[in-house]
């Protein structure tokens, strides 16, 4: 955006006049400081005053290019820049009374150096400060008639994203106040915007200052957290949104200011996970890695996310060819430097898989090829013992026969006390990596919940049913399940697939359970809709091999 200050002038022009103003300032400020002292323009000492004007007049654009004077972008003049010109003004001063004194001029009274340096110092910073405030004004002027809004959040990324609103009137919006939970904050101002209050202030404060949309702005929230915003704010009607999450953010995936949706997965997100990152970078890079269900949701974000650790080689099994020809695409053109290949292939075509681990000879397998669905699993039983029981095995044997280093097995928390075919066949699965992990190949299995967004999940299921206009179907409405985000899974197998000795069953610290209700209630709120009165939620009853809740381990 152009200066409003200078609105036609390029950079260099600007550069380039900013020197020839401080000329001018260099002026007024010895004349200044000449009329202060002696009440004339032309004091008895005026011949050794020409001598100090001249070398100030030389001296002072080189000092203040030596500090950086004109390098600042001073529509965004702060605090900083008032030290850099105090120290260009230092410098300037103690250089000129050495040098004058040193080429043998007349000493001048003591004042004049000093009033000299105080006035060139008003003046300077005076002039890089009013080309904010122009700004500042022009900016004021521009959020007129935009959307009120109110930040959540005062700390760094609240700060950031009130700047971008205000000087640049950003997603067409006019930030009339904060909230933040921190006491010592209340009745500050941040760029001219007061923090009104905590979370618990949110309902009135919407209502009292006509709000019309509110911003979350902390990366780092948990799921509670948004949960509790979510509540206050969904009274009022209002729109939620929020800056990305820090995953997005650290994925180089969406830059901060991308103002989204607050989503499913950011009511149910739980603490971030802490992984040894130093880890997982030493372990993956420079080697070959085969993954089995490569074109299911959780192989396709495995993909992604191992193909820019730089593997050797990235090897994606699937049936599915679509979506495998799909992934491969995406990977190819957002990691040019990785060598991949796409493998359709049966897993229970045992000839055919051993040839293909024979030609790929990876050193890292992740199996994520599985029937996961549990009331057609009941319906195909023997679907699911092939896949997932015989299937595993061929996988795991060719692993074993081919000389991979560490293979892991992506299992679920359904495995645990199965109740269902699907619970049995993975925890079969489990058992088999189990009896075969030894010294050269080690085998580990990762045990989680239900994953959002993954492909036939309830998320999607409900989204339809609602786009449709209802009902939305609940099977009980006491029914409990853990879930988590496709990342999240993700970076849990990555970490079990680096730490594991072999043998082990991982287990991701899921957080509290999810009443499926809330969950279909919670995805109608954040469509705009009211559950029972714009969308029905109808209970079905519980589907054949379905549980109430499900565990992540076994008891004792």
């Amino acid at each position: 955006m152009a200066s409003p200050a200078l609105p036609n002038l390029s950079q260099w022009r600007r550069s380039a006049l900013l020197p020839v103003l401080d000329l001018g300032f260099v002026l007024v400020a010895a004349f200044g400081a000449i009329f202060l002292r002696f009440e004339t323009l032309l004091p008895p000492i005026f011949p050794h005053f020409r001598a100090w004007l001249v070398l100030s007049l030389l001296l002072t654009p080189a000092v203040f290019a030596y500090v950086g004077l004109y390098r600042g972008v001073w529509r965004y003049a702060s605090i900083n820049e008032i030290l850099v010109i105090a120290r260009g003004m230092a410098y300037r001063t103690v250089l000129l009374v050495v040098v004058f004194y040193g080429l043998g001029f007349a000493p001048l009274p003591r004042s004049i150096p000093v009033l000299d340096g105080l006035l060139l110092f008003l003046l300077v910073a005076g002039s890089r400060f009013a080309h904010r405030l122009r700004r500042e004004v022009f900016s004021l002027r521009s959020l007129r008639g935009k959307k009120p809004v109110l930040i959540v959040g005062a700390g760094d990324a609240g700060e950031i994203l009130l700047r971008e609103m205000r000087t640049y009137g950003r997603h067409g919006y006019n930030p009339v106040g904060l909230i933040d939970d921190d006491p010592a904050k209340r009745g500050i101002r941040i760029h001219g915007v007061p923090v009104l209050g905590t979370q618990e202030d949110l309902p009135g404060l919407i209502r009292e200052r006509g709000v019309e949309e509110v911003v979350l702005a902390i990366p780092s929230a948990t799921g509670r957290q948004i949960r509790r915003i979510f509540e206050r704010v969904r009274s009022t009607g209002v729109r939620l949104r929020t800056v990305p999450a820090l995953q997005e953010l650290a994925n180089g995936e969406i830059h901060w200011n991308q103002l989204r949706e607050v989503g499913l997965e950011d009511l149910l997100g739980r603490e971030s996970i802490r992984l040894d990152e130093d880890r997982i970078r030493r372990a993956l890079p420079g080697k070959r890695v085969l993954i089995t269900g490569g074109a299911g949701s959780i192989g396709r974000e495995l993909a992604r996310q191992i193909a820019a650790l730089k593997p050797a080689r990235l090897a994606l099994l699937d049936q599915n060819e679509n979506n495998l020809f799909q992934i491969g695409l995406e990977l190819a053109e957002r990691n040019p430097g990785v060598a991949m290949e796409t493998l359709v292939a049966d897993i229970l075509d045992e000839v055919r898989l051993g040839r293909l681990f024979g030609e790929e000879r990876p050193q890292v397998v992740f199996h994520a090829a599985a029937y996961k669905h549990v009331p057609m699993m009941e319906r195909n039983p023997r679907e699911a013992i092939k896949n997932n029981v015989l299937g595993t095995w061929n996988v795991a044997r060719a692993a074993v026969e081919h000389g991979v280093e560490r293979c892991v097995n992506i299992s679920t928390d359904k495995a645990v006390h199965p109740a269902n075919v699907m619970g049995a066949t993975k925890r079969i699965a489990e058992l088999i990596v189990q009896g075969l992990n030894g010294e050269a190949t080690r085998f580990v299995s990762v045990r989680f919940g239900n994953v959002l967004g993954s492909d036939g999940s309830v998320v999607p299921v409900f989204q339809r049913q609602i786009a449709a206009g209802g009902p939305v179907t609940v099977t009980h409405p006491d029914v409990r399940r853990y879930f988590m985000t496709i990342p999240e899974a993700v970076q849990l197998v990555l970490q079990a697939g680096t730490m594991g000795e072999g043998g082990e069953i991982f287990i991701l610290e899921m957080g509290e359970s999810i009443r499926i209700d809330d969950l279909a209630r919670n995805l109608i709120e954040l469509n705009g809709l009211r559950p029972g009165e714009d969308i029905e939620v109808v209970y079905t009853g519980l589907r054949p091999g379905e549980k109430m809740t499900e565990e992540l381990t076994v008891p004792g």
